[in-house]
């Protein structure tokens, strides 16, 4: 057995642990265990670094949680220590699903290839399925060269793009891993991305990523992967319609027709063409709350200083972070930050020409001059519902749309995104210039109240100078508002049944990840997609 200890502290004179806990810092924090539990270091057998953060509250600290192994006295010494302190930790196995008996008509098809898509198929591919993986954008090298063009030329290819591509959105974000859901495949999900490629730390850091850099060469690995165990993919294979036919669907994907009985929709929360073609092939649809907001961003050192004091630039610490919430008071929303990159750029996130929409982004080492976070407020159905004809599903890809061309059309045109000193938004004025910002079209000083709703803007402006008292420096003269934040998540949900994860409308259809609007994020969307993968296990029998 093991006993897990919670709360123990390493001054940052200490070395800090690289990727692979070095055998040094393994001995310290052995005698940190060793001390807690009131025994010889040389008791503690096996030790493992479970959870790793910085508190910064006062002088800079890591917190650790360790599980050790100690043999028999395990249990009598945990009796003694209090229970937010320790406990014995118990075994947690995940159940194998096991394959079913109903036929299977074709492959499985996996139509996506961001997370949710991915690891639905490695999961069935782990099991013998085969899996057929149709993406619409691009493998990861020609994306980034796609991207690339863009950036110098202002020529967006609506297939490959920030938002389409190997690794879905994601990938030109920050490789984000944290989540707030609590599923023992979590930890599988993480060992797979380190047998990829991914730092090691992401195993035990609080605040886990991979950074876009990295995730590069992990997906080309992921997808090897999936190939090696019989998966294959066709990329630029963007699914044009679905017919259902018995218990299978039929499959159009540029220009090939497929047929299968469990076709995985994994189509990510900017898909808005597939949307329109689901709903016309009577696929149930659903309205969906979601957020809007604008994208902060600061000079890092202010972050760094804000969290660390005089600490800030020490290297054990590197960039700072933080995470923002006002729950709203006297008719005003909450607003939270989300997407919080550190030492990263804001990022042009659209897959349609004449659209405007940021995102943020920062590569492994998180190094850059700058810091970013979304800013939004929650939207829901009842605030877009004019924006389309009564009843329509997909008004919430409306209200997007309004904001998205107003704010490209304020932008100048060609990508350059709207932006306005802190400072300048909170009293409305428009006349004081942006200065330098990490945007790569540049940026144009306008009203951002033109580009987001009313209530976005009176709640923003009233959460700024609270999120300025909590980090000093978040409102003040450095600080740029560049938008608009459109999409955070999905405005749709693909309604499925609880248990079977099925379509409801259509039984041989799994909708998963963000763009189903089951998920939020990388973690949470490969979860999703393991679970309806070991759905579809358990229904068909392996096709061998």
């Amino acid at each position: 057995m093991t006993i897990r200890l919670y709360n123990v502290f390493a001054d940052i004179s200490e070395e800090r642990p690289p990727a692979r806990v070095s055998p040094q810092h393994e001995r310290v924090l052995a005698a940190k265990a060793a001390e807690r539990l009131g025994i010889d270091a040389a008791e503690v057998k096996n030790l493992r670094v479970v959870r790793r953060a910085v508190d910064a509250r006062h002088r800079p600290r890591f917190v650790y949680t360790l599980d050790v192994d100690l043999g028999e006295r395990e249990r009598a010494l945990c009796e003694y220590l209090p229970l937010h302190s320790a406990r014995v930790l118990a075994q947690e196995e995940i159940p194998k699903p096991a394959p079913g008996s109903e036929p299977l008509a074709g492959r499985p098809l996996a139509v996506g290839a961001g997370p949710a898509g991915l690891f639905a198929a490695l999961t069935l591919a782990q099991y013998g399925y085969r899996p057929l993986v149709l993406e619409r954008g691009r493998p990861v090298a020609q994306r980034v060269e796609d991207i690339a063009r863009f950036h110098a030329e202002r020529t967006l290819d609506p297939e490959s793009n920030c938002l389409f591509g190997e690794g879905g959105a994601g990938t030109f974000s920050d490789g984000k891993l944290t989540t707030l859901i609590d599923d023992p495949r979590i930890a599988g999900v993480l060992a797979v991305l380190v047998e990829c490629g991914a730092p090691e730390e992401i195993i035990f850091d609080a605040k886990p990523h991979v950074g876009t850099d990295r995730l590069r060469d992990v997906l080309v690995n992921l997808r090897k992967k999936i190939e090696a165990l019989g998966g294959e993919f066709r990329f630029g294979a963007r699914v044009e319609k679905i017919i259902p036919t018995g218990n299978a669907l039929k499959v159009s994907a540029a220009g090939e027709k497929y047929e299968s009985g469990a076709v995985l929709l994994a189509i990510g929360h900017s898909a808005r063409d597939t949307y329109m073609m689901l709903r016309d092939a009577g696929v149930t649809l659903e309205p969906r709350a979601f957020q809007i907001g604008l994208r902060i961003e600061h000079p890092q050192e202010i972050i760094n200083t804000a969290q660390y004091g005089k600490w800030s630039g020490h290297p054990a610490l590197g960039a700072a972070d933080y995470r923002l919430v006002w729950k709203g008071t006297d008719g005003f929303r909450p607003v939270y930050t989300f997407c919080m990159c550190p030492g990263g750029e804001v990022m042009a996130a659209t897959a349609q020409p004449g659209r405007l929409c940021t995102n943020g982004m920062s590569n492994c080492a998180r190094d850059g001059r700058f810091a970013n976070s979304a800013l939004v407020v929650p939207v829901s159905p009842e605030d877009f519902a004019s924006f389309s004809t009564p009843g329509d599903p997909l008004s919430g890809i409306r209200f997007q749309e309004h904001w998205e061309r107003a704010a490209f059309g304020l932008g100048g045109g060609d990508y350059g995104a709207p932006a306005q000193k802190a400072r300048d938004f909170l009293s409305g004025s428009v006349g004081g210039g942006v200065g330098e910002t990490s945007y790569r079209f540049g940026v144009v000083p306008a009203d951002l109240s033109m580009i987001i709703p009313d209530f976005a803007t009176r709640s923003i402006r009233r959460a700024l100078p609270v999120f300025g008292k909590a980090l000093k420096g978040f409102d003040e003269a450095d600080a740029v508002l560049i938008g608009p934040e459109t999409r955070v998540s999905s405005p749709v949900r693909i309604v499925r049944e609880d248990g079977a994860r099925r379509a409801v409308s259509t039984p041989a259809l799994y909708p998963a990840g963000e763009g189903a609007g089951y998920a939020s994020g990388i973690m949470s969307s490969a979860v999703d997609g393991i679970l309806s993968a070991e759905a579809i296990i358990t229904r068909f029998a392996c096709p061998g």
